[in-house]
């Protein structure tokens, strides 16, 4: 990655976009969901990994388990707000209004990648079935202990094979007594294995620690890959 970059924020829909940029020829872009303030942060470990140059395109401002759950579930705690199914909404805004802003104001990337931590990690993978926008996906320690969601990621078809997936997890994630939660592992291992048999560069990775170490480096790790690939 160049060493000199530029960043641009602006407001859409009441979401927070930041573009993140090395160069004014054609690169992938890369589009994260996260929360506000993540953005330098994500950008300065790529750096550090020398991640090839790409652009980088960070949303942040949703409504986190509405807009990126699938479909309605209860909370996982009580007093936790409820997953309440919204993801199509939002996919369609980020299809039909974001990207189309995005792209505005950059030269036509080769490819464009969707990239995510945690429950945003669950929906890049979700939304590979439901549009062809992406064409490679990134889940971070994604909520893949979501009820359902490993039936739903078998039965039904992409929209565009994707061209590689990568998934990873920490070592701690799954060693809890939640019956639930304790599903993450064995639930991603299950995706990745699947994914592969559908012919897709995929790659599962294990880091040390829990749900909650070491996020941004994760997150950046994940999108050398997909770019390396």
């Amino acid at each position: 990655m160049a060493e000199s970059f530029k960043t641009e924020i602006f407001k859409l829909d009441g979401k927070n976009i930041s573009i993140t940029t090395s160069a004014t020829e054609s690169l992938p872009l890369v589009l994260v969901n996260t929360f506000a303030g993540e953005a330098d942060s994500l950008w300065k470990e790529c750096a550090a990994l020398d991640c090839p140059s790409f652009t980088l395109a960070c949303i942040s401002g949703m409504d986190w388990n509405a807009d990126l759950s699938p479909w309605e579930i209860p909370p996982l705690r009580k007093n936790d707000p409820p997953f309440s199914g919204k993801a199509d909404s939002y996919l369609a805004f980020i299809v039909c209004q974001a990207l189309p802003a995005i792209l505005q104001k950059l030269s036509p990337p080769p490819y464009i990648a969707l990239a995510g931590y945690s429950l945003a990690g669950l929906f890049a993978l979700y939304a590979a079935h439901k549009t062809k926008a992406f064409s490679r996906f990134v889940a971070v320690s994604p909520s893949a202990w979501f009820p359902r969601f490993v039936d739903f990621a078998k039965t039904t078809p992409f929209s565009k094979k994707p061209d590689s997936i990568y998934l990873s997890l920490g070592d701690k994630e799954s060693k809890t007594k939640n019956p639930l939660l304790s599903t993450v592992q064995n639930n991603a291992v299950s995706l990745a294995d699947f994914y592969k048999t559908q012919g897709i560069k995929t790659i599962f990775e294990l880091n040390k620690g829990n749900h909650f170490a070491d996020n941004q480096a994760r997150l950046a790790k994940g999108i050398k890959w997909i770019l390396e690939v």
